[in-house]
């Protein structure tokens, strides 16, 4: 019976995160690549970086990163992650290094885009080697830009 319901509950969070889409660092980053959402204002800035770094945000992105690794050490091969999953841990390490930032993720195939918007040049520069650390990367395009 524990093997049953853990197997519906596991694809209940698969459904739920093959429906995601794209994953976003803020509510003002663009919804897709590509998109050239809001202005990166210091306001935005300054609210995308309380978000990002407060304690709720932080237990969320552990619950998650856990969630995605559990999830496929049950329900599949733990070195191959589903698209949405690669997006997710590379969104929660771009949040996590850039908490002011305006960045829309998308995955296929172990193929990642990053777009949006970045506070400096530095920044743009530092996504792509944070973006390759993580599991199921195979190759990056950085076409964010700084603001």
């Amino acid at each position: 019976m524990k093997k049953i319901f853990l197997y519906l509950l596991t694809s209940a969070f698969l459904l739920g995160s093959v429906a995601c889409g794209t994953a976003r660092t803020s509510n003002e980053a663009p919804d897709e690549a590509g998109d050239t959402g809001s202005e990166l204002s210091a306001e935005n800035a300054q609210e995308n970086a309380e978000d990002a770094t407060s304690d709720i945000r932080q237990d969320q992105i552990e619950s998650d990163n856990r969630a995605i690794e559990q999830r496929n050490e049950v329900a599949g091969d733990p070195t191959e992650l589903a698209d949405n999953d690669v997006s997710s841990l590379v969104r929660n390490k771009l949040e996590e290094a850039f908490p002011t930032s305006q960045l829309v993720v998308e995955s296929e195939d172990g193929a990642v885009t990053v777009d949006g918007k970045v506070a400096t040049a530095e920044d743009v520069e530092k996504i792509e080697p944070l973006v390759k650390e993580v599991q199921g990367v195979k190759s990056v395009v950085v076409t964010a830009t700084a603001e």
